[in-house]
């Protein structure tokens, strides 16, 4: 039984490998960030970057388990090798547009906002 889970293991593992390069970029549409602003793929990047960190820690942790990496595979592989395809095409699209990053100090507001008035009842 044992071994049968390993075979299976080596097996998918094998397939993953080949889905991580030319399969990969079949799944996601080439014009998907087309018409997002700099502001838009800087946000994009950023969320797909923590989510390849939250699944690369799952399938870490998966393969700490009894056939963790026949889990590991199963569960989060297709979804990382997705999330991984659209984060390529996030920084080709964001180096096609010429977009840079915004300095942290022109994110900020340099005047905090004036506080809102309170309405009282007239007596």
């Amino acid at each position: 039984m044992l071994g049968a889970i390993l075979l299976a293991g080596a097996g998918v593992s094998g397939c993953a490998a080949i889905g991580d390069s030319a399969m990969s970029q079949a799944f996601v549409d080439p014009a998907r960030y087309e018409l997002y602003s700099c502001e838009q793929l800087a946000a994009e990047r950023k969320s797909l970057d923590a989510r390849l960190t939250e699944l690369n820690g799952l399938m870490r942790k998966a393969e700490t388990g009894v056939a963790g990496s026949v889990v590991s595979e199963v569960a989060y592989r297709n979804d990382y090798i997705n999330v991984k395809a659209q984060s390529r095409l996030a920084e080709q699209t964001w180096r096609d547009n010429k977009c840079t990053e915004a300095p942290a100090a022109a994110a900020a507001p340099a005047v905090p906002p004036a506080p809102s008035p309170r309405g009282r009842a007239a007596r």
